[in-house]
């Protein structure tokens, strides 16, 4: 009876410090390739850089380089590297509010 209760134990234990995990990180990897669209800057579990200028179910295109174009399995995809949109005018306000943050005030009185 004792060992009955330590294999659920065990079982369990395996259960929740494996398989859930597991799950998950593959649920997270369906997700990242079912988001890719075109224009997004992905690398490939090959360590290739690249565009995705093309989708198709199973594969996508990749330009690597001007005019290079290459063509991957969808599942090849190992990180998305696409930033949201870069403003200006957010780098200008981020430089004043740094020169504020030196507790200077430089008007003279």
């Amino acid at each position: 009876m004792v060992i009955a209760i330590y294999l659920v134990l065990l079982v369990a234990a395996f259960f929740f410090l494996i398989v859930r995990p597991q799950r998950r990180q593959q649920a997270v990897r369906r997700q990242l390739i079912a988001t890719v669209v075109e224009g997004d800057e992905v690398i490939t579990n090959g360590g290739i850089f690249g565009t995705v200028v093309d989708l198709d179910d199973e594969t996508l295109e990749l330009e690597i380089a001007d005019g290079v174009v290459i063509k991957v399995a969808r599942a090849a995809i190992a990180q998305k590297l696409t930033e949201p949109a870069y403003d200006e005018d957010d780098d200008a306000d981020e430089d004043d509010d740094a020169d504020d943050a030196d507790g200077d005030d430089d008007t003279e009185s």
